[in-house]
């Protein structure tokens, strides 16, 4: 148990049973109203599904991906995804915590949590991607060590598995940070 805050949560990595849970969390930390409670909200920028049950499932059974997960009385509150490879790189990607934790220090925590998967399984650099007009997230993520390496992805328009987009400028920054792997324990 970890003291986050005043909150107390349990870290553990994820099983498949962790499905539905994982992808409720995840909506609920970036569309729809509920969102609105947290300050990680995209409700502005696009509206449908941020991921689903087959994406969650598909990594959960790669065996390159941990899904990392926060757990507060046996609630998944918090949840990212590592997924190495190639070998050096570590890719992070739906970092969600439950909107009702935002500014607690669990988002801190769990992509440190993250972090340390990620080396553990023998990356050196941990990289994402954070949508351009995402201003406080992404100074949040240079707060933590991420920079802005001057890449840009395309957003995914037209394909509807990524949400539907509220306007037509959005596309991804590609940031990156090395990790320090002298600190990662040796896991599982």
């Amino acid at each position: 148990m970890i003291s986050v805050g005043s909150v107390q949560v349990v870290f553990r990595s994820a099983v498949a049973a962790d499905a539905p849970a994982i992808v409720a969390l995840v909506e609920s930390a970036y569309r729809g109203d509920s969102s609105r409670e947290g300050w990680t909200t995209e409700a502005d920028l696009l509206d449908g599904q941020r991921t689903d049950i087959d994406e969650v499932e598909a990594g959960l059974a790669d065996p390159h991906v941990a899904f990392c997960l926060a757990t507060l009385r046996g609630e998944v509150v918090g949840s990212v995804c590592v997924r190495v490879g190639p070998p050096e790189l570590a890719h992070i990607g739906m970092f969600a915590v439950s909107p009702a934790l935002q500014r607690a220090g669990l988002g801190r925590a769990l992509l440190l949590e993250a972090e340390l998967e990620a080396a553990a399984r023998g990356a050196d650099v941990a990289e994402m991607t954070v949508i351009e007009q995402r201003g406080e997230l992404l100074a949040w993520y240079a707060r933590r060590g991420y920079a802005d390496t001057g890449e840009r992805e395309p957003f995914p328009y037209g394909n509807a598995r990524f949400g539907l987009p509220r306007r037509d400028d959005l596309r991804f920054l590609v940031l990156r940070k090395r990790l320090d792997v002298s600190a990662a324990p040796a896991r599982r």
